[in-house]
């Protein structure tokens, strides 16, 4: 393993974070203080490999912890929530395209894990990573087993995630030589997962209406039927919105449920008529809903006989932008 100096100012794009030499809990280290950034180690490209950061923190909201293989507004991370040990979010694995931090659409098992980590103590990130597979650790526990990258084998640069308050930083190690990790076994596909879809351009929010002059790309949805739909856009405070559209065949004029998962709030079309609308964003239900997305939603569609155009937008905030619909029913 080799170690990165933390304090040679030289070695590390800084992104306006304030620091100083600190003593935490016996240790040297630098005291960080500021706004949210990537700290880039200069001149490191890993693709395989194995980072190690040791970490103490108060119990202050915050997510720190590891960003790699960046490059541009794209990188995978992984950060612990010293405000939610012990929960199951304690820690979190997510991809971040475009600028965007996909935690909202990647929850549960393989993203998420009941942590528990020392507040106020030195205790150690460790993630190991080789062509699409990771493996995580937290304060010596096993937390993520194996987990499908979701930028698949790439390259790229390595940083420390700091998303304001205070944090203390002990040491940052790696290696770029490809660790031994488990193989991932193949996602299940969830039935009736609508796979295939098209994303317009990025518009805002307040332009709803008419989609047929748009531009379209075409984007497979995950497995689980997730479709990312940062992958087609950046998100910015003007142009917010898509439309993902797919076609469903019919063989008969029948009502067929599809359910919905969204982030952050969508409204349905199908052969141009609007359907549905519904928000769940972050805090939309109550002061605790997160805003990940689910099968939270279920609109009964009026099919024709042939095929029938489904078209949703989808405006989003932060957290993750995303779509999943499924029929509950095979049309017939």
């Amino acid at each position: 393993m080799q170690s990165l100096d933390l304090f040679d100012d030289g070695a590390w794009d800084w992104g306006g974070v304030a620091r100083t030499r600190a003593t935490c809990a016996g240790r040297e280290c630098l005291r960080l203080a500021g706004d949210l950034t990537t700290i880039l180690a200069r001149g490191v490209e890993l693709s395989d490999g194995v980072i190690e950061l040791d970490l103490a923190m108060t119990a202050e909201r915050s997510f720190h912890g590891i960003n790699w293989r960046i490059r541009g507004d794209d990188c995978e991370a992984f950060w612990v929530r010293p405000h939610q040990v012990g929960n199951p979010d304690a820690i979190q694995y997510t991809p971040v395209t475009n600028g965007q931090s996909s935690w909202q659409l990647f929850t549960g098992e393989g993203f998420w894990h009941p942590t528990e980590f020392p507040i106020g103590g030195w205790f150690t990130i460790r993630v190991a990573f080789a062509g699409d597979r990771l493996q995580g650790h937290v304060a010596g526990e096993l937390v993520l087993p194996c987990t499908r990258l979701r930028h698949g084998a790439s390259s790229g640069g390595l940083g420390i995630s700091f998303t304001g308050g205070t944090l203390h930083v002990g040491g940052l190690r790696y290696s770029d030589e490809a660790p031994v990790l488990p193989d991932l076994p193949a996602e299940p596909r969830v039935p009736g997962a609508i796979e295939r879809w098209e994303v317009s351009e990025a518009f805002a929010e307040a332009e709803i209406g008419s989609y047929a002059a748009r531009s379209w790309t075409r984007l497979e949805a995950e497995p689980s039927g997730l479709l990312d739909l940062a992958r087609v856009n950046a998100l910015t405070e003007a142009k917010n919105t898509v439309y993902a559209r797919a076609t469903i065949a019919s063989d008969e004029a029948h009502r067929a449920p599809l359910e919905l998962g969204f982030s952050d709030r969508a409204i349905v079309f199908l052969n141009g008529e609007r359907l549905f609308r519904g928000s769940d964003g972050y805090r939309a239900r109550d002061y605790r809903f997160l805003g990940s997305i689910g099968w939270f939603d279920t609109v009964y569609l009026p099919l024709v006989v042939g095929d029938n155009e489904l078209v949703v937008a989808v405006a989003e905030d932060f957290g993750g932008w995303g779509l999943q619909a499924r029929l509950a029913e095979q049309p017939r």
